[in-house]
């Protein structure tokens, strides 16, 4: 019997492929790859290998825009915030560096810095990452008390629209995405963690911390 790695409520079948299956929870609405499905740390790291983030590379800077912009015109010059998960070239962080913020970075591969995970931030950016949580209870935990009351959290996943359509949805192939937000996942992690939902793009959702 499984149970929902977000909010412990025992799962159901949702989808499987010839890859790994799938199970959906009727409470939280998350979608979760079957655990014995996830990759090791080795192969996990090979595999994030292959990306190639530049952050002198305009199309990747447009494609993060698509959350900054939003983001910046919610915050004042000279705040602070820190980029989770930023991969191994960081390019967002600059971007907010640019834009006049004070800009910290974590991610556990490839930027460890465990003091960073000690400090509030007045927003902590988080893109193309929360579908790789493992253990999503602790991991939204830990990023959201990360952010100050009245601070922001900015999240880029794509979002579960439908069984039809996640059985063909290309992103759920990729190995390393574990974890299936739909927009009433993002509602209850708001009423769990106390967050006011605004989603500013078919991908991109703002959550202000009460």
């Amino acid at each position: 019997m499984l149970h929902c790695p977000l909010c412990s409520r025992r799962v159901e079948p949702y989808v499987e492929d010839r890859r790994r299956a799938y199970f959906h929870c009727a409470r939280c609405d998350l979608v979760s790859a079957d655990p014995g499905s996830h990759l090791d740390a080795a192969a996990e790291r090979a595999y994030y290998d292959l990306h190639e983030n530049d952050p002198a590379d305009r199309g990747y800077r447009r494609f993060l825009g698509r959350l900054a912009g939003p983001l910046l015109g919610r915050l004042s010059p000279g705040m602070r915030g820190l980029d989770y998960g930023c991969g191994p070239g960081p390019t967002l962080s600059v971007m907010l560096e640019e834009a006049g913020m004070h800009m910290e970075v974590h991610d556990p591969l490839y930027r460890p810095n465990p003091g960073a995970l000690g400090r509030h931030y007045d927003f902590v950016t988080c893109t193309e990452v929360v579908e790789h949580f493992r253990r999503p209870a602790e991991d939204w935990g830990r990023l959201t008390a990360l952010v100050r009351p009245g601070g922001w959290l900015g999240i880029m996943t794509k979002l579960v629209i439908s069984r039809e359509r996640f059985a063909a949805w290309h992103y759920k192939d990729d190995p390393t995405h574990v974890s299936f937000y739909s927009p009433a996942t993002f509602e209850w992690l708001g009423v769990r963690f106390g967050l006011a939902v605004e989603r500013v793009d078919r991908d991109v959702l703002l959550l202000q911390k009460r």
